[in-house]
């Protein structure tokens, strides 16, 4: 199967005082590559890959909410000025949620090239009237299913 590459640029914002990129700015790092990947453009605007079918927009019928989140820090990410390669696909598909899955690279072209991070993230569909779980609709199914592989696996669990 196909994952998407996102590449995510590092801001002096996303360290801490041990000059690496600090675990709560992470989730704004994977934050900004889902949307990058999942979530519909304006008209005209972006690259528009084939995935980003989810309308965040104001006046959207159908919202994604976050369930659940994992990270492995698996090696501190020191600054670099080309961007983070992050690989992306989904690791299952289930009645009203989807599992984002996540693998943090050194930048494209820099060897060796270097895992710094795995996650996961479990959004949820909802009507954004009720605030109900809603059936993931078969367009977005469609638009996925190339990106479907088994979750991330996790190496340090229990």
């Amino acid at each position: 199967m196909a994952r998407l590459h996102v590449d995510i640029a590092l801001r002096w914002g996303d360290f801490d005082a041990y000059a690496h990129v600090n675990n709560a700015e992470m989730l704004h790092l994977l934050e900004e590559a889902r949307i990058q990947a999942f979530w519909r453009r304006d008209e005209g605007t972006g690259p528009g890959a084939a995935t980003a079918v989810l309308d965040a927009r104001p006046g959207a019928e159908m919202i994604a909410l976050i369930a659940r989140q994992e990270v492995e820090y698996l090696l501190p990410i020191p600054y670099m000025r080309a961007p983070l390669d992050i690989e992306l696909w989904v690791g299952r598909i289930g009645g009203a949620s989807i599992e984002v899955c996540y693998e943090v690279f050194s930048p494209v072209g820099v060897t060796p090239r270097m895992l710094f991070t795995k996650a996961a993230t479990t959004l949820v569909m909802v009507t954004a009237a009720t605030g109900k779980p809603q059936r993931v609709p078969a367009e977005l199914r469609a638009a996925w299913s190339s990106y479907v592989e088994e979750p991330v696996a996790f190496t340090k669990r229990g």
